[in-house]
C-alpha cells in the first residue's frame, strides 16, 4: 500500500475535529445571519443618510432661492428701470444691509466689468471679479447662478448669488449678492445629527462652502479625494471615503439639480460598526463555550480507545527500527487483525532491505558514470572554447599583413593593381566575418554573449549600414531618426549580416525600410530588408534561421557562407526582446526579412566629436612575432609619418625601449618569450610615470581577452587584422 502523504491527525483530535464539524453549520448559519443584519444595517443607515442630505439640500436651495428673489426684487425698483445706477448703489446698499450675512451687492455690465460696489462708493475704481466662471454663466445662460467660494483680499470667505437684469432700453446687467458663509452654516446647525457625524455643503467646484465641524479651518477648502470621487459619480449616492482629518467614514451626498451645490452627510464607519461587533462578540462566544465543552467530552472518550491502540504503536516502533516485531493478543477484533498485519509486514520488511541494498548499489553505479559524463562534457566545452579562440587567433593572424599590406598600397597610391587590391579586401571582409560568425554563434551557445543596450537610433543605424554595404544597390527609407532600446553595435551586425545575406542571393539589389508598428504594447520599430533575388521554399522559411542551416547549392558555393549569419541575427533579435521573421512568395520571387524591436524614449544626439590627428614624427614601438604583419605594419605607419621601431620578441621590445624614447607601443599578445599582458606591465615600469601609450594588437578578441588586456593596462585592445582607420584611432592624440 502506498504511504498516504498529508496531514495526519491523533484519534483525539479527530474526535475533536468531528465535534468542531458539528458546529461549522451552526456556525456559518449565524455568520450568514450577521452579515445579512449588517447589510440591512448598512442599507438603512445610507437610507437615513441620503434622506438628511435630500433635506438639507433643499434648505440650501430655498436660501439660493430667497437671495435669488431678492436680488431680483431689488432689480425691479425704479432707479434701476430706470437706468439710474448712482440712485440704484443707495438702494442696494441699503437692501444689503437689511439682509444678514449679506457683505455687499455687485452690479456688473454683461461684458463682465464691474460698475460699482455697495462696499465702496459709488464710482470707485473696479477690483477683479473673484468668481468670473460663474458670471460667465450668468450671462450665458440668463439664469440665477450660485457661484463658488471664495477669499477676499481680507482673508473673508464667501461666495455669489447672482441674477441676470435686462432693462428696457435693452442693457443687460448682472445682479451679484455677495454672502457670507454663516449663512449656510446656520442651515447645518439647524439640523440633529449625532456629533460625531460631519455634514458640508459644497459649491459647484467641490469647495466647501460650510462644514459642521471646525468650519473656520477649512472653509473654501478643496474636498478631499475620496469625496472627490463619489462626488463624481452621479447625481446622488453613497459610499466609502476619508474625511479630510484622515477619518474613515460612510458618507451620503446628493448636488441640486437647480444650483448645483452638492450637501454631504458622512458617519465614522466605526460607530457604524460598533453594535454589529458587539452582537458578533457576543455569538462568537457562545459558540466557544458549546465547543469547549463539546471538545472536553471528545477528549475523555479519546483517552480510553488510545490506550488500546498503543500497543500497536509500539509494534509499528519496532517495524520501522528493524527489530522483531511482538504484539500482544487482544479481544479486540480490529485491533488483533491489526497486529497480525504487522507481524506480516516484518516478514516482508526482511525481504525488501536485501532488494534495496542491492538497488542502491546500482544507483551508485549509474551516479558516479553520470558525474564522469558531466566532467567530459566540460572539459569538451573548455576545449572547444579554447579552440575557437585559438582558431581566430590563427586564422586572423595571417589576415593582419594583408590588411596592412593593402592599407600601404592604398598609401602609396598604386594604380596598377587597383582592381586585384579590391578583389583582395572583398575576400580578407569575407574571411573575416566568418572568422566572426564562428566565435559569435559559440557565444551565443555558452549564453556569453554581452549587450549593452540603451537607447541607439536605428535610423542612424540604418543609414550607416547601407552606406558601408559593398557591392549591393541598396535603397533605404527610413524617418530622421528613430529610437530604440538596443546595443548599437550588435544592431549594426544584425544590418550588416542581414544585407550580407541580400547581396549573396538578392540579385545585388535590396530596400531598406524602417518604420513604426502600431498595435504593439509600448510601441515597436520595424526593420525589413526585402530583394528580389532567389526567394525561399517553405521548407526553407522553416529552417532558415537554424545554424550551419543553408539552401541547397550548387557545387562551386558561389553563394558561400557557412549558414550563421541568419542565427545570429535571430539571436541578436531576441536578446534585445525583440523578434525576427522570414517572408517570401516563393523561389525566385525575393524574400523579405523583418525585425521588430521594442521603442525608446527619443534620446539628444551629440555632435559628432572631429577625430584627433595622428601627430607627425611620433614614436612607435611595433612588437610582432609575425614577420610579414610587423614589417608590413611598420612600412604603414612609417608612411603616415611616424618613427617607428619594430621587434619581434618581448626581449627585444624591451632593449629597444632604452631609456624611454617611445611614445606609443603596438603589442602582440602571443609572443614566443613573454605574452603581451607582461610586456606591457614591464614596459609601464620602464616608463616610470612617463607618457607611454599602450596598444594591444592581437588576433585574440574575444569578451575575456579585451577585460583582461584592460586590466594589464592597456589603453585600447585591437583586433586583428586592424584596418588602416583603426590604427589612427588608436595613435591619435
Amino acid at each position: 500500500m502506498p504511504p498516504r502523504h498529508g496531514l495526519t491527525l491523533s484519534l483525539r483530535h479527530l474526535l475533536i475535529l468531528l465535534t468542531a464539524i458539528g458546529f461549522l453549520p451552526l456556525a456559518l448559519l449565524g455568520t450568514w445571519g450577521l452579515m445579512a443584519a449588517a447589510d440591512v444595517q448598512q442599507r438603512e443607515q445610507d437610507r437615513s443618510m441620503l434622506e438628511l442630505a435630500r433635506a438639507l439640500s433643499s434648505a440650501v436651495d430655498a436660501e439660493h432661492d430667497g437671495a435669488a428673489a431678492a436680488l431680483t426684487g431689488m432689480a425691479r425698483t425704479p432707479a434701476m428701470q430706470a437706468g439710474d445706477l448712482r440712485a440704484f448703489h443707495d438702494v442696494a446698499k441699503q437692501q444689503a444691509a437689511a439682509q444678514r450675512e449679506w457683505l455687499g451687492v455687485i452690479l456688473s455690465d454683461a461684458a463682465g466689468h464691474t460698475v460699482f460696489r455697495t462696499m465702496a462708493p459709488f464710482g470707485a475704481p473696479a477690483l477683479p471679479v473673484a468668481d468670473p466662471g460663474s458670471l460667465g454663466r450668468a450671462v450665458a445662460l440668463n439664469a440665477p447662478v450660485a457661484g463658488s467660494v471664495v477669499r477676499g483680499k481680507g482673508g473673508r470667505p464667501a461666495f455669489p448669488v447672482r441674477v441676470p437684469v435686462r432693462l428696457a432700453d435693452g442693457s443687460s446687467y448682472v445682479l451679484s449678492a455677495v454672502i457670507a458663509p454663516d449663512r449656510i452654516l446656520n442651515v447645518i446647525r439647524r439640523q440633529r445629527a449625532p456629533g460625531d457625524w460631519v455634514i458640508a455643503v459644497m459649491d459647484g467646484t467641490a469647495r466647501r462652502v460650510a462644514r459642521s465641524r471646525d468650519h473656520d479651518r477649512f472653509v473654501a477648502g478643496q474636498a478631499s479625494v475620496g469625496l472627490l470621487r463619489l462626488l463624481r459619480s452621479g447625481p446622488e449616492g453613497t459610499g466609502d471615503s476619508r474625511t479630510i482629518e484622515n477619518v474613515e467614514v460612510r458618507t451620503a451626498f446628493t448636488t441640486s439639480a437647480r444650483w448645483g451645490w452638492s450637501v454631504v452627510v458622512s458617519a465614522p464607519t466605526a460607530s457604524l460598526r460598533w453594535p454589529l461587533l458587539q452582537g458578533a462578540m457576543v455569538y462568537a462566544a457562545g459558540l466557544a463555550l458549546s465547543l469547549a465543552g463539546s471538545i472536553a467530552l471528545a477528549t475523555l472518550l479519546s483517552r480510553r480507545i488510545v490506550r488500546r491502540i498503543e500497543r500497536l504503536v509500539r509494534g509499528a516502533a519496532a517495524l520501522g527500527a528493524g527489530t522483531p516485531v511482538k504484539v500482544a493478543p487482544s479481544r479486540v477484533r480490529e485491533i488483533e487483525q491489526m497486529g497480525q498485519a504487522l507481524a506480516a509486514a516484518a516478514a516482508a520488511r526482511d525481504r525488501h532491505e536485501h532488494e534495496r541494498s542491492e538497488l542502491l548499489a546500482s544507483l551508485e553505479r549509474a551516479i558516479a558514470s553520470q558525474e564522469g559524463a558531466l566532467a567530459e562534457a566540460r572539459e569538451a566545452g573548455r576545449a572547444k572554447d579554447e579552440f575557437l579562440a585559438v582558431l581566430g587567433h590563427e586564422l586572423r593572424n595571417p589576415l593582419s599583413p594583408i590588411v596592412a599590406s593593402l592599407d600601404l598600397m592604398d598609401l602609396r597610391g598604386d594604380t596598377g593593381a587597383q582592381r586585384e587590391r579590391a578583389v583582395l579586401r572583398r575576400q580578407v571582409a569575407h574571411l573575416k566575418r566568418l572568422v566572426d560568425d564562428l566565435l559569435d554563434v559559440s557565444r551565443i551557445a555558452s549564453g556569453k554573449l554581452d549587450l549593452d543596450l540603451r537607447p541607439v537610433d536605428l535610423a542612424d543605424i540604418a543609414r550607416q549600414a547601407v552606406d558601408a554595404a559593398t557591392g549591393l544597390r541598396v535603397t533605404l527609407a527610413a524617418p530622421e531618426a528613430l529610437w530604440v532600446m538596443g546595443d548599437d553595435t550588435r544592431l549594426a551586425q544584425v544590418l550588416g549580416n542581414l544585407l550580407s545575406n541580400a547581396g549573396r542571393f538578392g540579385g545585388g539589389e535590396a530596400a531598406v525600410t524602417v518604420t513604426v508598428v502600431s498595435g504593439h504594447e509600448g510601441g515597436m520599430a520595424r526593420l525589413a530588408v526585402s530583394d528580389c533575388g532567389a526567394g525561399m521554399a517553405p521548407d526553407l522559411l522553416a529552417r532558415v534561421f537554424e545554424p550551419f542551416y543553408q539552401a541547397p547549392q550548387q557545387l562551386a558555393r558561389r553563394t558561400g557562407g557557412l549558414g550563421l549569419g541568419l542565427a545570429i541575427v535571430r539571436k541578436i533579435v531576441e536578446l534585445h526582446g525583440g523578434h525576427v521573421a522570414a517572408h517570401s512568395a516563393g523561389p525566385g520571387q525575393g524574400s523579405t526579412f523583418e525585425v521588430l524591436l521594442p521603442l525608446a524614449r527619443q534620446m539628444t544626439v551629440p555632435p559628432p566629436q572631429p577625430r584627433a590627428p595622428v601627430t607627425p614624427g611620433l614614436r612607435v614601438l611595433l612588437v610582432d612575432d609575425n614577420e610579414d604583419a610587423a614589417r608590413a605594419s611598420a612600412q604603414m605607419l612609417c608612411h603616415m609619418g611616424l618613427d617607428v621601431q619594430v621587434a619581434y620578441t618581448a626581449h627585444d621590445a624591451l632593449a629597444a625601449y632604452g631609456d624611454g624614447t617611445v611614445d606609443a607601443a603596438l603589442l602582440d599578445i602571443g609572443l614566443p618569450d613573454m605574452d603581451g599582458y607582461a610586456l606591457a606591465a614591464a614596459l609601464r615600469d620602464a616608463a616610470a610615470g612617463r607618457a607611454l601609450r599602450l596598444v594591444a594588437l592581437t588576433g585574440y578578441g574575444q569578451k575575456g581577452d579585451i577585460e583582461r588586456a584592460s586590466a594589464a593596462g592597456f589603453d585600447l585592445h585591437l583586433t586583428k587584422p586592424a584596418s588602416l582607420d583603426d590604427l589612427r584611432r588608436a595613435l591619435a592624440a
